[in-house]
């Protein structure tokens, strides 16, 4: 599923995404045991992630618009790749240990 999410994130707004995947993949999430807040987290951080991957990438229009004229794209594109590895990382974590994503709000209930 987040593999889904991340390919669609490249090439589509979240909002989209949101109404496309969620009727189809939350009852799958609850039917399977999953809590839907640790799902929620999930998508909010894959669609960040994908929000910085080619071949679109959003936020790198953003910065080239507000950076110097003799920064490229691609000097963009590829000052994006730790922060993608690190959000992987992160995306990887919570999967792996779903109670992280979960504490704060188990805390506030």
């Amino acid at each position: 599923m987040m593999l889904i999410l991340f390919v669609l994130g490249m090439f589509m707004d979240w909002i989209g995404i949101l109404l496309l995947t969620m009727p189809i993949f939350v009852p799958i999430i609850i039917g399977s045991g999953y809590d839907p807040i640790w799902f929620g987290v999930l998508f909010t951080m894959n669609m960040q992630m994908s929000y910085l991957t080619p071949p679109f990438g959003p936020a790198a229009f953003y910065l080239k618009g507000v950076a110097p004229d003799d920064i490229t794209m691609g000097d963009i594109y590829s000052s994006f790749w730790p922060f993608i590895f690190l959000q992987a990382l992160a995306i990887a974590l919570l999967i792996a240990f779903p109670q992280i994503a979960l504490w704060l709000p188990s805390v506030l209930m």
